[in-house]
């Protein structure tokens, strides 16, 4: 589009409300608002002057504010509706997530599962809403910062006529001003920190100029936050897990490409006792029944493989470090973080059964099965065998009554148990769980009867590596600086022009009217330059 050229010889972009040198109005823009519309210095915003191709019209769109805030209120209730329900990564690891849902919170469940809200924040629409949100922010700062820029770095000090009378602050002195009025007026506009140019005996007083760039700091800022949000969703960038591990347990630590391996030796839990420890938690110990935990730790042992291995084969550890990870002291290495949440006391481990005639209750051998890792065979000699058939760690009967696991946690296991003898070649089947024996097929003459139940205690510590906190912290941080620079700083202009035996005071403020009109009349005071007239502040008195 064509360039509009001011009488004074500058040449300003088209959609210019006056002219960024002199002030003057131009004359498409004549006849409008009495106070000029000071926000962008009356330049051209792009997203008001082009719209013809697609390119111009996806900038106007992002450009706008209105735009901007539907995207941030979207996003908003999006996140909400994450939180009714916890995220698949806090849920245990042993349940399908589907299962886990329906079973935990029913149909409410199962609708939120199925549209896909149990990993609402990794989802590609979610992800793309906080990319519309920082492409939003990126050009509302673009198409308002440059021609804000431009405006203010090409002002002069002798303005339009028309560019001072318009202003909300404007005021005519016709009594006489002498050349030691005027320089009262600097010295005291200096005292108060202004920046002075003086062009024919005209004066531009100027302050606070870097106020005006806290909302696009402010933006900055978020930009970059949500640069720090996304990179999250980058693989190694970001890792949150949960890990079990049971005493004497040795497990590879997750997403450390099975470098590192811990060992829990020992899980310790120690309760607050009465009359022995701070009175403070005498009230919380009663209110327990004195089971209020002190402290709860893991004694670990931090292993790394040495070299590689093949497929099948047990890897070589080198003992890192001991360590005793409790709550809000981890263990830290190579980036990682390992945090103790949570434990469980006494968790099934192994159980032990001996194969015994019903009748004359003659014991034939045991047999010790781990719940987490069971044999398919047992051999007892002498031709006596066991086999297990099937196994359900977390043993129920389904709607059809047949038996089911709900988890792979061994809660409440259960077996179905093949018997094997010199007299009982095909093997006699027998369904042993907790407290109850089923011969589904008759009666038979051999059954596993329960020996003995080894627990463990179990340690659940937090897998955590974040790359991105810094990048999250550094946005923060910048967004603080663009608030304080824009809420605690104006940008203050007075105009003084001297022509024909008058003198006119115009002066502009970006906020906090009322401090400028103070400011005005101490630097006026004792001078016979009248104080300037706030048109607004009359109009409200009137």
């Amino acid at each position: 589009m064509d360039q509009v050229k001011c009488e004074c010889g500058h040449v300003n972009p088209h959609g210019t409300i006056f002219c960024e040198s002199c002030g003057r109005i131009l004359k498409e823009h004549e006849g409008e608002k009495e106070i000029l519309d000071m926000r962008y210095e009356g330049s051209a915003r792009r997203s008001q002057t082009y719209n013809k191709t697609f390119i111009d019209k996806i900038w106007n769109f992002f450009s706008s504010v209105k735009v901007g805030v539907w995207l941030i209120i979207i996003t908003l209730i999006a996140s909400a509706i994450g939180t009714i329900l916890p995220q698949e990564m806090y849920i245990p690891e042993v349940v399908p997530p589907a299962e886990y849902y329906e079973q935990q919170y029913g149909w409410l469940g199962k609708i939120y599962y199925q549209l896909g809200f149990n990993n609402l924040y990794g989802s590609w629409w979610y992800l793309i809403l906080i990319a519309m949100i920082g492409v939003s922010l990126v050009i509302c700062s673009l198409d308002r910062v440059i021609p804000l820029y431009r405006a203010l770095k090409k002002q002069r000090v002798t303005r339009h006529e028309g560019f001072l009378k318009r202003q909300r602050v404007f005021g005519i002195t016709t009594a006489d001003v002498t050349d030691e009025d005027v320089t009262k007026v600097k010295e005291k506009l200096k005292r108060k920190h202004y920046q002075i140019r003086e062009e024919d005996g005209n004066i531009l007083a100027e302050k606070g100029r870097f106020s005006r760039w806290g909302p696009y700091i402010n933006h900055v800022g978020l930009i970059i936050f949500l640069i720090g949000a996304m990179l999250r969703f980058v693989p190694g960038m970001y890792i949150d897990k949960v890990l079990w591990v049971r005493e004497g347990e040795t497990k590879v630590i997750p997403e450390t490409n099975e470098e590192y391996y811990l060992k829990n030796e020992k899980f310790v839990l120690d309760f607050y006792e009465k009359n022995k420890d701070n009175k403070v938690f005498e009230n919380a110990i009663e209110k327990s029944g004195g089971m209020v935990a002190k402290n709860y730790q893991s004694n670990v042992v931090l292993y790394k493989k040495k070299g590689n291995t093949v497929a099948g084969e047990e890897p070589q550890l080198e003992k890192v470090k001991d360590f005793s990870i409790r709550v809000n002291q981890p263990l830290k290495f190579d980036q990682f973080s390992l945090y103790q949440v949570s434990y469980k006391l006494n968790e099934l481990n192994k159980m032990s059964f001996s194969l015994i005639d019903k009748k004359t209750q003659k014991d034939y051998g045991n047999i010790t099965v781990d719940l987490y890792n069971p044999q398919k065979k047992y051999d007892l000699g002498n031709g006596y065998s066991v086999e297990i058939m099937n196994y359900f760690p977390d043993f129920e009967f389904n709607d059809e009554k047949e038996p089911t696991t709900k988890s792979k946690v061994p809660n409440n296991p259960a077996f179905v148990f093949k018997m094997f003898a010199p007299d009982k070649k095909d093997g006699e089947i027998s369904f042993v769980a907790i407290r109850q024996t089923l011969e589904p097929f008759g009666d038979n003459k051999y059954k596993m009867a329960f020996k003995n139940i080894e627990t463990k205690n179990v340690s659940a510590l937090t897998v955590r590596k974040d790359l991105t906190l810094w990048v999250i912290i550094l946005g923060g941080i910048i967004f603080m600086i663009g608030v304080v620079q824009g809420a605690y700083w104006n940008h203050r202009r007075i105009w003084l022009r001297r022509a024909e035996g008058e003198v006119w005071v115009a002066a502009h403020t970006n906020k906090n009217w009322y401090g400028l009109r103070k400011e005005i009349q101490s630097i006026l005071s004792n001078t016979q330059i009248q104080v300037p007239v706030d048109k607004l502040h009359n109009e409200k008195n009137e």
